[in-house]
């Protein structure tokens, strides 16, 4: 199982924020680059970046601290935010070090735009599902659809998707635990590799993966504020 360390990005600053909301921020370092060589340093393999100003706006707001990041650090990145047409998309798959885009409220809105960007970049277009109580929830966690997350996952089987990278909005940020049981069901009901991300606060939750299908996980403010030591959670996400 993959460990994956999340840097988002506002302002040009690494921060988390708490449930999605942009108001309830917490800066943990004025310059992302450095946090993307920390977690270089203590074993990443992958590195997730996402604009949260461009989740909002539907832009690259952050494009060039993505830049920075990339050329900084030797291990791929995976970028997402605001990418909803293929000008901004292929402006970041341009970037040497970036694995895949990922997109989250364009897969919804504009379903022949995912498509056209897969057949364009085979194996570097992942998806993010984000869900409140089961719900797919868009523009940066502001709107939530009618729609479960688990019909949206079946939906993208057989169109190329890399990789569904899932949320569970109520866990992220808040430090008390992720909807394990939620994310391996929704890992078991498709084919398409399942990475689960929010509410991993401990080392404990990584064991709990494990046992699951789910095929990485995705740790952010646990790393900042040390509940989880990167090198550990790879150590025991490694082990047989």
């Amino acid at each position: 199982m993959l460990v994956i360390a999340a840097i988002d990005l506002k302002g040009g600053q690494c921060v988390r924020l708490t449930q999605g909301d942009m108001n309830n921020v917490t800066v943990f370092a004025d310059d992302p680059v450095d946090m993307a060589k920390r977690w270089e340093a203590e074993g990443a393999r992958l590195i997730h970046v996402v604009d949260l100003d461009g989740a909002i706006e539907g832009s690259a707001k952050n494009f060039e601290a993505v830049k920075r990041i990339v050329e900084a650090v030797n291990v791929p990145v995976q970028i997402g935010g605001g990418i909803r047409n293929l000008e901004v998309a292929e402006k970041y798959l341009a970037l040497a070090g970036i694995k895949q885009v990922i997109l989250g409220t364009a897969a919804i809105k504009d379903p022949e735009f995912l498509v056209e960007l897969i057949k364009r970049h085979p194996r570097r277009v992942a998806v993010g599902i984000d869900a409140k109580d089961g719900l797919v929830a868009i523009k940066g966690w502001v709107e939530v659809t009618d729609m479960k997350a688990v019909d949206l996952a079946k939906r993208l089987e057989g169109v190329g998707v890399a990789c569904i990278i899932y949320t569970d909005i109520a866990r992220d940020g808040m430090m008390k635990g992720p909807n394990v049981e939620a994310t391996a069901e929704l890992a078991d009901s498709v084919n398409i590799p399942v990475i689960a991300s929010g509410g991993i606060s401990s080392i404990s939750d990584v064991e709990r993966y494990r046992r699951t299908a789910v095929e990485g996980v995705l740790i952010g403010r646990a790393l900042y504020t040390g509940d989880v030591e990167l090198a550990e959670a790879i150590r025991i996400a490694d082990a047989l």
